[in-house]
């Protein structure tokens, strides 16, 4: 091998470190990006009514024959 081809093989190893690198960043701010959309519906969901508006009998029975 000669110092061209040494110096061309490196700078090619360093490249390809580089945009494995840059890629990972990608990924990191997408998945920044779903956990907080993701977060943002779940905070959308509107609260569920308490049970203590419903009437006293609801709840009690279960209908195993249906």
């Amino acid at each position: 091998m000669d110092a061209a081809s040494i110096a061309k093989a490196a700078t090619t190893i360093a490249e390809t470190s580089n945009r494995v690198q840059v890629g990972y960043a990608v990924m990191k701010k997408a998945q920044d990006v779903q956990a907080s959309s993701a977060q943002a519906l779940i905070e959308a969901i509107p609260p569920t009514p308490s049970a203590s508006n419903l009437p006293s009998h609801l709840g009690k029975n279960i209908n195993t024959t249906a």
